[in-house]
């Protein structure tokens, strides 16, 4: 048992135990905690010139709040945002901006979502929630250092001057306060990796971090092909990762930054070095037999990868992790159920018919944009995605994430949605999870265009015609493509065995921080493919 970390470790899970208790009262009472939420922000907030101009000392309501405050989307906020980042206060929220958080979302370039002490109190609560949860359900984590994403800085992050800091240092700095420091404190990889840029260094100098800690007893990261290209890295650097952990030289040290180094001047450890000679480079799954929980995307076109890690490591919980954007936490994974952060920011949804409803008024089995206001700024923010009530977690509904609303593909006026692809392939596999690679791309080439479904050799089996077919009658159900289909305006849908190699370059090509971007169903004309 590693000694400093289970005391930073269980320091905070009591320091989380108040907000997991008002959390869990709030799912009894979801209009409650969300009327109380809300009225505390305006108030908090009344004073900003956002406030100021939309009045919010006279608004007494959700409903006049919604009456007063117009629904808005990033291109709304983007002027209000480069005055922060000129250094500009009290703009959009009162208090300090600490940083602005780059964010592509699924879609397009980069946004910058304003942080503020407010905003990281929601983050806060809502992983407090979380991390009580699994500590009951697994509190052999608390005895070890955890693994919480570290991604590089990505290539496309801008040098322009601004007087607000850019970008976090790691997935900590969302709590913000003494909830950061103690998660660094039992963290196993340190904060200065995101300033490596060469990607060989970095995985390099993570595998270096992670395989000095045995007693490993979390891992959260985003995408599940971490692992493929983790344990790529170190089949090219295996050697030399030995020689570093037996005597404690580290050869890629010269990649941090200087004023990091010291941090990487490590004991040397030759019984660690012999176990993990004896395992290899490819055995991962033994690496850390301490490994008590790891978190992932487990969601459409995750949901293979998720199960495929559930079966390499069954005696650890591998858990989806809820529906998580840089603008709001939407959903916090409890056992099998999905609640709405309803004591972390101020939720609206809107219908299949435009109308606007309030967490309580959800349906099960009905389908929903969210709409966010948070901590930091954003009030009455279409966060783009979709999802889907499944259920209820005593009185607060239960989410599970669909796609992108904004995502659609449209060659020839067929205006094929993410969502509703998502669904049409959720069909062709309904009784199992979704292979462990599959995606809808759009085709064009010589005037002549169509769909392409690229899927995983392994789902194909002998013949694709009936993989082809069936998925043409479900797409047929749009009445768009069929009409395209029937003119031949679209050539039939094909099919497209690819192998499991892609794993890698779909990490390292998403958008902004490597890892970010959610993994995509739908690839329209111009988007990356493997």
């Amino acid at each position: 048992m590693n000694a400093g970390a289970t005391l930073a470790n269980v320091l905070w899970l009591a320091k989380s135990s108040g907000a997991a208790s008002r959390f869990a009262a709030a799912l009894r009472d979801p209009r409650g905690a969300q009327t109380r939420w809300l009225a505390t922000q305006l108030a908090r907030h009344a004073p900003s010139d956002f406030g100021r101009r939309h009045d919010f000392a006279a608004l007494a309501s959700p409903a006049a709040f919604a009456r007063r405050v117009p629904l808005s989307e990033y291109r709304d906020v983007a002027p209000s945002i480069a005055r922060i980042r000129s250094g500009e206060g009290d703009v959009l929220a009162c208090g300090r901006v600490t940083h602005l958080a780059p964010t592509s979302g699924s879609t397009g370039a980069r946004k910058l979502i304003p942080f503020t002490a407010s905003l990281q109190d929601g983050f806060r609560v809502a992983v407090s929630s979380w991390m009580i949860d699994l500590a009951r359900q697994r509190p052999a984590m608390t005895g070890g250092p955890g693994y919480w994403s570290v991604s590089p800085l990505a290539d496309n992050e801008d040098d322009a001057p601004t007087a607000t800091p850019v970008g976090f240092a790691d997935d900590a700095d969302y709590l913000g306060g003494a909830s950061a420091w103690l998660v660094r404190q039992a963290q196993a990889a340190p904060a200065a990796l995101r300033h490596v840029r060469e990607p060989a260094d970095f995985w390099s100098l993570l595998l270096l971090a992670l395989l000095r800690q045995r007693d490993l007893r979390l891992i959260s990261i985003w995408h599940p092909s971490f692992f493929q290209v983790l344990v790529g890295a170190a089949e090219g650097c295996w050697p030399a990762l030995l020689e570093a952990i037996a005597t404690g030289a580290c050869p890629w040290v010269q990649a941090l930054p200087v004023e990091a180094r010291a941090a990487w001047r490590i004991a040397p450890d030759p019984a660690r070095a012999d176990e993990l000679r004896r395992l290899g480079a490819g055995r991962w799954v033994e690496w850390w037999p301490r490994l008590q929980i790891l978190s992932c995307w487990g969601e459409q076109a995750a949901e293979a990868g998720w199960a495929r890690l559930r079966q390499q490591l069954p005696n650890v919980l591998v858990q989806a992790k809820g529906l998580l954007a840089t603008e709001a936490v939407v959903t916090i994974p409890l056992g099998n159920e999905k609640p709405l952060a309803v004591t972390s920011h101020f939720f609206e949804f809107i219908d299949d018919r435009g109308e606007l409803l309030l967490a309580h008024e959800l349906s099960r089995g009905a389908h929903y944009e969210v709409v966010v206001t948070n901590g930091g700024g954003l009030w009455r923010y279409r966060l783009g995605d979709m999802v889907e009530c499944t259920g209820f977690v005593h009185r607060t509904p239960s989410l599970r994430f669909l796609g992108r609303n904004g995502r659609v593909s449209d060659l020839r006026g067929e205006k094929l949605s993410e969502t509703f692809v998502g669904e049409a392939l959720r069909s062709l596999w309904s009784d199992q999870p979704l292979p462990a690679y599959v995606a809808l791309r759009a085709s064009e080439h010589e005037g002549l265009a169509g769909y392409e479904l690229l899927v995983s050799v392994d789902a194909t089996s002998t013949s694709v015609t009936p993989l082809a077919d069936r998925l043409e009658e479900v797409l047929r159900t749009n009445p768009n493509y069929a009409l395209a289909r029937r003119l031949g305006q679209l050539n039939a849908l094909r099919v497209i065995p690819v192998e499991l190699t892609h794993g890698a370059d779909e990490l390292n090509a998403q958008h902004g921080r490597m890892g970010d971007s959610k993994p995509q169903l739908l690839l329209r004309l111009g988007d990356a493919s493997p």
